[in-house]
This record gives C-alpha cells, sequence and structure tokens, in this order.
C-alpha cells in the first residue's frame, strides 16, 4: 500500500502473525531480559542464562524514559552494540524500546528484531505519528512493533496508537498489555484492569496480546500469578524483566527476577491449548480476583482515613465511638446495598467487621501519640 499519513483505518485487516523462525508458533511467545542495558558483561551473563533456560527473545532498554530527571536514563547508542553481540553470543532474537525517529533509526540500524513503544510514547499521537513515519521509509513490511498500553485507561488512544503503525506498512503488530497508572498506594504498580484488553481482543481477534506482568505487579512475587491469569485469559505471550543480579539492577530492581526464577515461574505455567475469545469460568475467575484485590485497595484507603479521624478525636478529646453515626451509615448503607441485590444480614455482617477494625485502628491511633 502507498503511505498517507493522513489515512484513517477504522479495521486493521490482514495483520500477520508474530511467528520467528525456531520459535515453536503453538506455545505463547516469551520476551525476557533486563529492564535496561548496564554492561555488555551484564546483558551476555543475563541473555546466556536466559538462553539456556529456553528463553529465544532477549529484550533490554537502551533509552530508558524515566519519570523524573536525574534517574538513570539508559546507556544509550553503546548499548545496541551490546545487543548485537548478545545475538552473536546466543543467537537470540533481539528487542528494545523506541520513543522517537533517532532510536527507531539507530535500533534498525543495529538490527534489533522487535521494537516496541512504551506507555508513555503510545499515549502521545505526535510521538506515534513521528515512529510511524519513520518506519514507512525503512522497510516496514519486514518491521516487528510491539505498543504497550497508554499509561491511562484509554482503548481508543491503544488502538489509535497501533493504527498509526498500521498506516505505515507494518503488519507485525502486537500490543502488550502493561496495566494502568492510578493514584495513590495499591497492590499494583499498575492496576491491570483486565476488561481493556479482553475488549481489545473482542475487536481485533487475530492482533496478537502479550501480557507484561512486570510492570502490572511491580513485585516479583506477583509475576507467577499475574502471568498465569494472562494465560488462563488467552494471552499470546508475556515480556519479563530478567536480570542476572535483580537487586543491583539500575531500574526497576523490585520487578526483576533471575533467569533461574524466570524457569522455574514458566515451568509451573498452565498453557491452555485453546483460546476461547468469549469469557469462560477462568475470565470470570480472574476477573474475580481482579475485585477482590481493588476491594483490599479500597479497604486500605477507608483505613487510612480512619486513622486520620483517630488523630482527629485524640487532638480534640472525643470518643472514638459515636453511636448515632455508626447506626444512621449502617441503615443507609443496608438500604443502597439491598438495592443493588444484596441481602441485607450480609451486608449488616461485613460493615460491622470494617466498623470494628476501624475503631480498632482510631483506639490505636488514640492511645499511641508517637502514631
Amino acid at each position: 500500500m502507498s503511505y498517507n499519513p493522513g489515512l484513517s483505518v477504522l479495521i486493521m485487516t490482514n495483520l500477520q502473525p508474530l511467528t520467528f523462525k525456531g520459535i515453536d508458533s503453538d506455545r505463547p511467545l516469551i520476551i525476557a531480559g533486563p529492564c535496561s542495558a548496564e554492561s555488555r558483561e551484564q546483558m551476555l551473563a543475563t541473555a546466556s542464562q536466559l538462553a539456556d533456560s529456553g528463553i529465544r527473545i532477549f529484550r533490554a532498554g537502551i533509552w530508558k524514559p524515566r519519570t523524573k530527571p536525574g534517574g538513570f536514563e539508559g546507556v544509550g547508542e553503546i548499548g545496541l552494540k551490546w545487543m548485537r553481540d548478545v545475538k552473536k553470543a546466543t543467537g537470540m532474537y533481539t528487542a528494545t524500546e523506541v520513543a522517537n525517529r533517532l532510536h527507531v533509526k539507530k535500533a534498525l540500524e543495529a538490527g534489533i528484531d522487535i521494537l516496541w513503544i512504551g506507555a508513555r510514547t503510545s499515549a502521545n499521537p505526535f510521538a506515534m505519528q513521528e515512529i510511524a513515519d519513520t518506519l514507512a521509509e525503512s522497510n516496514p513490511s519486514e518491521a516487528t512493533v510491539l505498543v504497550k498500553n497508554p499509561v491511562n485507561p484509554d482503548i481508543e488512544l491503544w488502538i489509535g496508537a497501533m493504527q498509526r503503525i498500521y498506516n505505515a506498512g507494518v503488519r507485525r503488530i502486537g500490543a502488550i498489555h502493561r496495566g494502568f497508572c492510578v493514584y495513590g498506594k495499591h497492590i499494583y504498580r499498575n492496576m491491570p484492569e483486565w476488561r481493556i484488553p479482553t475488549e481489545l481482543r473482542l475487536r481485533y481477534p487475530t492482533l496478537p496480546i502479550l501480557c507484561d506482568p512486570s510492570h502490572i505487579g511491580g513485585k516479583r512475587d506477583l509475576i507467577a500469578p499475574l502471568s498465569q491469569q494472562a494465560m488462563d485469559m488467552g494471552f499470546d505471550g508475556l515480556i519479563i524483566e530478567s536480570h542476572c543480579n535483580p537487586d543491583c539492577a539500575m531500574s526497576d530492581a523490585a520487578q526483576q527476577v533471575t533467569p533461574e526464577t524466570l524457569k522455574s515461574i514458566l515451568s509451573g505455567l498452565v498453557f491452555r491449548n485453546t483460546c476461547e475469545i468469549t469469557e469462560n469460568l477462568t475470565s470470570l475467575r480472574s476477573r474475580i480476583d481482579d475485585i477482590d484485590n481493588q476491594l483490599l485497595d479500597i479497604l486500605g484507603k477507608r483505613m487510612e482515613v480512619s486513622r486520620e479521624i483517630g488523630r482527629y478525636k485524640r487532638v480534640h478529646s472525643m470518643p472514638v465511638v459515636q453511636a448515632s453515626r455508626y447506626n444512621d451509615v449502617i441503615r443507609s448503607r443496608v438500604e443502597l446495598g439491598e438495592q443493588l441485590g444484596m441481602d441485607g444480614d450480609f451486608l449488616k455482617t461485613i460493615l460491622l467487621a470494617i466498623h470494628d477494625e476501624s475503631v480498632r485502628q482510631q483506639i490505636e491511633i488514640s492511645s499511641n501519640p508517637k502514631c
């Protein structure tokens, strides 16, 4: 097709599968490697261990967009040479993140096999168009581009980012679900919002979708359950951060695992032989798990407010328990819950347990001036 940057493609047709010579296309695609390229030795050590574990695609960040200046922002172009060394030493395919025209040109010149576009970049239509224009000037029919979801939960923005890449002539396109940023403290670093990739699958059944459990969880111990959840929901693969010495990593140390740990995680996963587009029991259970985690987040926030109330009451010499307030709250909450189809006795039990924990935390604050 002739390239037209103003072309509006409403449906991405004839997408090609993400197949690679020497990689079993009937199994989920696994991409692994460190968050950041830090040194040639670190790259070769990690890649060698991953290759020994059967990983065939090595990822590493060469340029690292950081939230605030002053942090480690990547080694830059020298890291591309280390990526070539990895490919030569292990025979692995290589993947890295690009965010502008220069990144794309340098990565392609270095023979990088897969380009991925990060969440901050996919949220910026100007940056996406610049990347698309650069890809169109090279050999787009040979390019493989993965697009992470934008930082905010906007499926149209995500689709628009991929459409720009598609309009440039790229047909080997995949989506990466890495969760969405929300304000405050939560179990997850980025909330998964599984309904969004589910909707993406319904709209584009042939679009490969990978899951990034490292960035969703933000903690090593969440990688295994999140990976299994992604497999249960029919994702086409995983992209996981793995480092030969994760505790000493220069970026995202808490969410990286050793190649040995990654091998153990992958060996414990149950891979489904078929992928159902419609929701089955497994995906419904996954949604329950997600909602439960959201409930825990909300309860945590409620207890934070309770502790603030405890401090206020201590300063103003107020009693912790105020019966009239409690009775009014219970009555109004039960009425609202019953309107939503829940049993009144069940609601009273739940609300009483929450109230008791809230009182306990307020008493603890009131009796401890250091809190």
